[in-house]
């Protein structure tokens, strides 16, 4: 399927606000952040479902999260958790999504699809660059939190933006 103008500038707003989230969400710790670029990601993913618009978007996103990452050397485990993560998302989207279809399903593949994105970002970094503390510790104090932050961010958001996106399509047919 082709993906016309308005699904590209939905794609890019929405990856849009998820940059502006991530330079807004306070580090903690040692400067870590949770990824709330990933906030973004899945909510494009729930909306197309489709395998060329969630690639782009998780290249895309991969490529905003390199530019702004406080993570030593974590340009390329960006690039590549990113890009694997959206297809990995997209596979739980239509395994379960379509059976279960409401927001808390979401928030699931949402807190599901984080914690393997936190898996392959610090192993891609592990295995490329090192990381600066041991992978347990990370995990547990950036991935697990990353993934609460994140499931409460689709549930509210998905709703938000799903009804914006109607009400604007509502008002162009009845215009």
């Amino acid at each position: 399927m082709k993906m016309d103008l308005r699904e590209l500038v939905q794609i890019s707003l929405l990856l849009g606000a998820g940059f502006v989230l991530r330079l807004i969400i306070p580090g903690y710790g040692a400067g870590m952040k949770p990824d709330v670029m990933l906030i973004m990601l899945f909510i494009i993913i729930f909306m197309k479902r489709e395998f060329s618009s969630t690639l782009a978007a998780g290249m895309v996103a991969g490529l905003i999260a390199a530019l702004t990452t406080n993570f030593p050397a974590g340009q390329i485990p960006n690039i590549i958790d990113k890009s694997i993560t959206s297809i990995f998302v997209l596979v739980l989207v239509k395994m379960f999504a379509d059976k279960v279809p409401n927001v808390l399903s979401l928030g699931v593949i949402g807190f599901i699809g984080t914690i393997f994105s936190g898996t392959v970002f610090l192993t891609s970094a592990l295995l490329l660059t090192g990381i600066p503390a041991p992978f347990m510790v990370l995990f547990s104090t950036v991935v697990i939190p990353a993934a609460i932050i994140n499931t409460v961010g689709i549930v509210v958001l998905y709703p938000i933006v799903t009804f914006s996106k109607n009400v604007v399509v509502s008002a162009r047919t009845n215009a």
